[in-house]
């Protein structure tokens, strides 16, 4: 879908894909991996992750404005299409 971004991870990187880009960014050091996606805010993202050290999942908050600043993508346009976030591992 046009409006839907998807949010994984893989060894220690968080992985955002959305459309033809996909953005890898360091993860906490024990997350094995996420399992809900409570809340989409244009780029704030409000989840849950399973812990290695945790048996029950955690909340858990990812603000992607920075990481897309620091990368020279311009956030409000990035982020302006997408709509709903799902996590999808392979």
């Amino acid at each position: 879908m046009a409006d839907e971004a998807i949010l994984s991870s893989s060894n220690a990187y968080t992985i955002f894909k959305y459309g033809k880009y996909v953005i890898r960014f360091r993860a906490p050091y024990s997350l094995e991996r996420y399992t809900q996606i409570k809340k989409w805010d244009a780029g704030y993202l409000v989840v849950m992750a399973k812990y290695a050290h945790n048996q029950e999942a955690e909340e858990e908050y990812i603000d992607l404005v920075p990481i897309l600043e620091k990368l020279y993508y311009d956030p409000q346009d990035f982020l302006k299409p997408i709509k709903k976030v799902r996590i999808q591992y392979d």
